[in-house]
């Protein structure tokens, strides 16, 4: 058995947590590769380093002192150092950055210490060999991620090394300036060093035990997911749910690993197991309810639209030519909706329309502005049987106007379109006849 270990942020947050990780790690003789995040908050008032490492290069790019914003977050790292009792100095680390900020080296490098220090931090303190991100992750000069490269590389260098920890969410790119993946994005470095390692499971270790079936701000305690598909994962993390990085299935889904969602402050518990197939059946019909608001619905009408070949790519060519992403697409016969994010749409509308008009030809467009999409999702609701009139009867109980419902053919989700502010009341109602009374 080899396992990859990935700590996020809360688990290496100080001293004490730092413990609670290697304890987890010694643990088992499996767990031979690590990938740290930088230090997360200690306590809801707390600022996460990759917060004061933005701050602090934000005052070097503006020529102010940074001194000592740089010495509060040296005092950060110090204070896990001396809580672990190690004999370890990062004053030429520290030194380095210092040059580097004053030289302007870019965000992604001010953010990407955090990480870096952690890992040299973790290496230290398990006794494992230490292997920069800088030397095995890559991207191209558009800080697009080279997979390929990137597995090469790290496979080879990964067998030379029995144990080894590898700071997450940075990397380089071909002219040697460092690149990070999107915010979070040391999930996605553990799930590479998965597939690198070929390793036989990536456990991914957090401050929750699993992913929960509901948003806990919404849901009070909600349930955990025992067992999650990929394409369950990816439908929920993509309509807002954020235990794990969206993007960070898709190394180990290419080479089949499961990946394992625990939690550094109760490590007895199962957490959430998420596999590319499973005939485990689901506790409820619902594996999982996800979602986000601030959405415009486009509605764009023209007789005779489904004889005209190439009439959905000219309207979304208007969304193109405006750099505006769509984030659902339901359509009837002589209709079609588009849904995108309000914030984006809201300053370019009338050039959109406009384009609409120009391209496509409609006969009518009407906005609607103000609502939310929630995603239920679940392998279980192809086998079952008025999925769909639970879901509107449940709606009905609590005084909730479906304002959309779209069902893909795969049966793994429907999306339902409601008023923003009818938001959380939607989501309760639907963990409640699912969940809760399981009517």
């Amino acid at each position: 058995m080899l396992k990859v270990v990935k700590f996020g942020g809360s688990s290496l947050a100080s001293a004490a947590q730092f413990a609670k990780a290697g304890e987890i790690i010694r643990s088992e003789e499996s767990r031979k590769y690590v990938v740290p995040s930088a230090p997360g908050k200690r306590n809801a008032k707390d600022t996460k380093v990759t917060d004061l490492l933005y701050e602090c290069y934000a005052a070097a790019e503006a020529e102010e002192d940074f001194k000592m914003k740089l010495r509060k977050i040296k005092e950060r790292f110090d204070s896990i150092i001396n809580g672990l009792n190690l004999k370890l100095s990062l004053e030429e680390e520290f030194r380095t950055i210092a040059e580097n900020f004053t030289k302007k080296s870019g965000r992604d490098y001010a953010a990407s210490r955090g990480e870096y220090l952690n890992g040299i931090i973790m290496a230290a303190y398990l006794g494992y060999e230490f292997i920069d991100a800088a030397e095995v992750i890559f991207f191209d000069k558009n800080g697009e991620f080279e997979a390929e490269k990137t597995n090469k590389i790290l496979s080879k260098r990964l067998k030379k090394c029995e144990k080894a920890v590898i700071p997450g969410f940075y990397g380089v790119r071909e002219d040697g300036v460092v690149c990070t993946f999107s915010r979070g994005g040391s999930d996605i470095t553990g799930s590479v060093v998965a597939k690198a390692a070929g390793a036989d499971l990536y456990e991914n270790w957090t401050d929750v035990s699993g992913f929960l079936v509901a948003d806990p701000r919404i849901i009070e305690n909600p349930e955990v997911i025992k067992v999650i598909t990929y394409r369950e994962l990816r439908e929920l993390s993509y309509m807002g749910a954020t235990v794990l990085h969206e993007d960070a299935v898709f190394p180990v889904r290419q080479a089949g690993i499961p990946i394992n969602i625990k939690n550094t402050n109760a490590p007895d518990e199962e957490g959430t197991l998420i596999v590319e197939s499973t005939c485990h059946h689901s506790k409820y019909t619902i594996t999982g309810i996800a979602g986000k608001k601030g959405f415009v619905a486009v509605n764009i009408d023209k007789d005779m639209m489904n004889s005209e070949v190439g009439f959905c790519r000219k309207v979304l060519t208007a969304f193109e030519q405006n750099g505006i992403s769509f984030e659902h697409m339901p359509s009837g016969i002589d209709t079609m909706t588009v849904f995108v994010h309000q914030e984006e749409f809201e300053g370019k509308e009338q050039q959109v329309l406009s384009a609409i008009h120009r391209l496509a030809e409609p006969d009518t467009i009407d906005l609607g502005a103000d609502y939310a999409l929630i995603a239920v999702v679940g392998r279980g609701m192809r086998a079952t049987r008025g999925t769909a009139g639970r879901i509107f009867s449940a709606l009905s109980h609590a005084n909730v106007n479906v304002r959309m419902i779209d069902q893909g053919s795969s049966e793994l989700n429907i999306i339902i379109g409601v008023a923003n502010n009818d938001f959380e009341t939607a989501i309760k109602a639907i963990y409640d006849i699912f969940v809760t009374t399981q009517l």
